[in-house]
């Protein structure tokens, strides 16, 4: 599209500029030359000033901030107008008329469905009901259980193992609300990275990014009944058990444990060697490695002290 056709759909002011191209849509940080990003959260101005964009969504109040040569698309709600954008950069759901590609000693169940574009490693199994999405990248020695879900351009690694249910790629929940509490979809355009040695439980879900990727990093296990959010990053050798999950944008350093029925809030990041107990919810960054526990969370000797001394009042 071209900015003279977003601005337009869109009903913001455009001076001059209207037939410069636009092929995507991206993060501050992430943008190169050719896409436009925007600016929602003030946590992110530090990107403002470095941002490779060609056009940014944001207050005219932030506008200064932009490097000389970016283009600056003025709005109060930079993020419902680009939840409007991004149903035009979304992608088909099938776009590719290459035929799947199988590899040697792989093995693929009657039923399992495979689309165009994809490619299965050697030695692989893909039971009964598996859904491979177009241009699907899985490694060697992978095995999916029944009813396993791939969406489009999800990558998957060596020796993974998908138990069933599960869905990887699906859309994240992100939605811009209007001033009538209308609810805007988000398109979410990225994909999914899950590295070697990755194991995943039953009914677990990871959502693909909205730009870019959510990633599951080598080693990570993952129990059943697990929710991770949209451009979430797990570290290396994680482990995350049943009933726990991410809000959207959070970063696990390597080694965390979370215990059952624990999460996070969004947009935060966990030190490495940190462990959670059950039911603990993180509503800030963690920057120390160390066992907490509770809610609002706590380091977990102090939790336990405070449990003893509420006791005593019964």
């Amino acid at each position: 599209m071209t900015l003279h056709d977003i601005a337009e759909h869109l009903a913001l002011e455009l001076v001059d500029f209207s037939a410069v191209e636009i092929t995507g849509i991206n993060t501050l940080k992430d943008a190169v030359a050719g896409e436009i990003s925007f600016l929602s959260d003030s946590k992110y101005e530090k990107d403002l000033e470095s941002t490779q964009a060609t056009a940014v969504i944001l207050p005219s109040k932030k506008a200064y901030l932009l490097p000389r040569e970016c283009i600056p698309l003025c709005s109060d709600e930079p993020y419902l107008m680009v939840a409007h954008l991004s149903k035009f950069f979304a992608k088909p759901i099938q776009s590719s008329a290459l035929s799947p590609v199988i590899g040697e000693n792989s093995t693929v169940y009657p039923t399992a469905h495979v689309e165009n574009g994809a490619q299965i490693g050697s030695g692989c199994t893909l039971m009964s009901g598996v859904y491979i999405g177009t241009n699907v990248t899985i490694g060697d020695n992978v095995i999916l259980y029944p009813n396993v879900v791939i969406y489009r351009d999800s990558i998957i690694g060596n020796n993974v193992m998908i138990h069933a249910g599960s869905v990887i790629g699906s859309d994240g929940f992100g939605y811009a609300h209007t001033k009538m509490g209308e609810h805007i979809k988000l398109y979410q355009n990225g994909n999914v990275i899950i590295e070697d040695d990755v194991e995943i439980g039953a009914n677990t879900t990871i959502d693909c990014a909205v730009f870019g990727s959510t990633q599951i990093k080598q080693g990570s296990k993952i129990d059943n009944l697990i929710q991770i959010g949209h451009n979430c990053i797990v570290g290396e050798h994680c482990i995350m058990v049943s009933q726990s999950g991410l809000a959207g944008s959070t970063t696990l350093g390597r080694n965390v444990v979370m215990g059952g029925q624990s999460a996070t809030a969004g947009h935060l990041s966990v030190a490495p060697f940190t462990t959670l107990a059950a039911r603990s919810g993180v509503t800030k960054s963690i920057t120390k490695g160390g066992v907490y526990s509770g809610f609002p969370l706590m380091e977990h000797k102090l939790w336990l002290k405070l449990q003893a001394k509420l006791a005593k009042l019964l």
